[in-house]
């Protein structure tokens, strides 16, 4: 039983740290443009305007995936309660491994709002 617990609350780590960042993000980005923290590519880091932005969107997915991933997280570990520690251990992974599909996914639509939003130079369009 405390290995799953163990398990839980890791796989809780990536959901609920994408809700924790995402709220943050969406209200305001780091202060700073720095290549240490936030959503940190080439277009973001263009200038303050593309850096605001580019938390903001990206900021309002992790929050929406973080509460849909919650949810989901529990009930699947839910699932193998009670099993032998392989089992949990193999879900645990999994369930891991699938939430860094929209964790790294994210990157994909805010790259494509920031050059529809601004051009190479980081001027609105």
């Amino acid at each position: 039983m405390f290995f799953w617990i163990f398990m839980l609350v890791m796989d809780l780590l990536i959901p609920l740290t994408m809700l924790g960042l995402g709220r943050n993000f969406m209200k305001k980005a780091p202060a700073e443009i720095n290549p240490i923290f936030g959503y940190r590519t080439a277009m973001s880091m263009k200038n303050r305007e593309t850096w605001e932005f580019a938390h903001k969107f990206c900021g309002k997915i992790w929050y929406v995936c973080g509460w849909i991933m919650l949810p989901i997280t529990v009930i699947l570990l839910l699932l193998v309660m009670g099993r032998d520690e392989e089992c949990v251990e193999m879900a645990g992974g999994m369930i891991c491994l699938l939430q860094m599909i929209p964790l790294l996914g994210s990157i994909i639509p805010t790259e494509i709002a920031l050059r529809r939003t601004f051009d190479q130079n980081g001027e609105k369009r």
